[in-house]
């Protein structure tokens, strides 16, 4: 398997180097150039345990691991999760709750950064050097990731969040983890000034080259293959279980990461009726694919912080698929949202066949939080009500509907308490250990060579 950018300008490569690489060396995003099609081993797949799944997906694209390795890798990545299925799936009153969160931070995340830690690993062990990893988080990838790389040799990890607009545990998760290698930064501004930092550290190709950057957001390919992984393993279970054809997920996002591993999913035979994007207040994505508008406005703070994002990520993958491959045309709607913040893609002549997008405000989370507790005694955090919250109100009514439940109830205990009027409802041991600890973290500006001097002088420092 060969990859390529979304821009059609960065030369091709294995799968090691785009783990590696993170973000294409010019400016795009790395895809593979084909995507293996799955559709005639459908009841194969079906019969076999997590990690073997895994490993069965994940072979066609990382050809250039030896399989031992690729078994020993996954095997690894998911010792340390609380549940033997991993990912369970489980019916709840009129839905299925697909739980992504008995990994060791308690949110999805761990799926794919536990994987890539293990990655990066075995490539710095084969090829020797240094991994300077730079990563902006709005709440549960910060924390993913520094679980993900602590402590491992060859590798410093520099994360940032905006100061003030995570949850005080997502903060806590994070801020504890004092170890060496590890530099938490506190940027004053909102997730899409320091995604805009990142992004701009990795243009700057003489200075990723002098520091080793590597990444670990959604923009790294290899964390989108780990999560297609559990769309097949829920989507296969819930079809066998129920006799139905094919079957719907809503995905709550903020980045379109998530939800493009499920579209690769479907692109890969996985028979999915349709994708539910849902949103809360910061709904770029969900208007876009109820208007074809694309247009960024101003970050308002929520409950579900982890989703408050004016600029996907990864919506620049869904373009390059939409558009057949077309890197000229990526570029140029690129370049005018850098410049005017806004573009227009017509849905109407071309709709998307899989997605269909709805929007959840702070009063619907809250409300279905109250409903899914009082009525089936489930705890929803509030980024998975808002999932459950659009998928009940979606007319995908004729396939099951399995909705990702991303994150442990425990990480939001306010906004539980909101909804139920119960406090202490969701705990969990992991976060009670944590408040003893001590906490380390550094304020930046929302400026791009004040973190590129922060992360210089630190890595003087270790070297030192």
């Amino acid at each position: 398997m060969q990859y390529i950018s979304t821009r059609g300008k960065a030369e091709k490569s294995n799968f090691c180097d785009a783990v590696m690489t993170g973000l294409a060396r010019d400016g795009g995003l790395i895809m593979p150039e084909f995507f293996p099609d799955f559709s005639d081993r459908l009841e194969q797949l079906s019969r076999l345990g997590y990690c073997d799944l895994a490993y069965e997906i994940m072979r066609p694209f990382a050809d250039d691991i030896p399989d031992n390795v690729l078994h020993e890798i996954i095997r690894k990545s998911y010792l340390s999760f609380r549940d033997s299925e991993i990912t369970p799936v489980k019916r709840v009153g009129p839905v299925y709750i697909l739980e992504l969160f008995h990994g060791p931070t308690l949110a999805f995340k761990d799926v794919a950064l536990q994987f890539l830690g293990n990655l990066f690993e075995y490539i710095l062990g084969k090829r020797g050097g240094k991994l300077n990893i730079i990563a902006a988080t709005s709440g549960d990838t910060g924390s993913a990731a520094i679980y993900g790389v602590r402590g491992r040799r060859g590798i410093t990890i520099f994360v940032m969040h905006p100061d003030g607009r995570v949850s005080p545990v997502q903060e806590m998760q994070m801020t504890s983890v004092t170890d060496h290698n590890v530099f938490n930064i506190a940027i004053d501004g909102t997730f899409d000034d320091a995604q805009a930092i990142v992004k701009s550290l990795f243009a700057d190709l003489e200075f990723k080259d002098r520091n080793s950057l590597g990444a670990v957001n959604s923009i790294n390919w290899a964390r989108v293959l780990a999560q297609i992984v559990y769309y097949f393993y829920a989507g296969l279970k819930i079809r066998s279980e129920t006799g139905f054809p094919k079957v719907s997920f809503c995905v709550p996002t903020g980045n379109f990461g998530d939800i493009f591993a499920g579209y690769s999913a479907a692109m890969m035979g996985l028979p999915v009726d349709k994708l539910i994007l849902a949103t809360n207040e910061n709904d770029i994505l969900s208007r876009f694919f109820n208007s074809g508008v694309y247009k960024a406005a101003e970050v308002v703070p929520t409950i579900s912080p982890s989703m408050d994002i004016q600029a996907a990520s990864n919506f620049e993958r869904w373009i390059y698929l939409h558009f057949s491959g077309n890197s000229d045309m990526v570029r140029d709607l690129m370049r005018k949202f850098a410049l005017e913040r806004e573009i227009f893609i017509d849905l109407q002549t071309a709709p998307d066949k899989f997605i269909s997008a709805g929007r959840a405000g702070t009063a619907e989370a809250l409300e279905t939080i109250k409903r899914f507790y009082g009525e089936f005694g489930y705890v929803l955090d509030p980024h998975s009500a808002v999932g459950v919250s659009v998928a009940l109100s979606s007319p995908c009514s004729k396939t099951p509907i399995i909705c990702l439940a991303t994150a442990h109830p425990a990480k939001f205990p306010q906004a539980i308490k909101d909804a139920t009027g119960i406090d202490g409802l969701a705990k969990a041991p992991q976060i009670e250990a944590l408040k003893t600890l001590p906490t380390l973290k550094f304020k930046l500006p929302s400026d791009k060579c004040a973190v590129a001097n922060f992360i210089e002088r630190k890595l003087s420092s270790i070297q030192d």
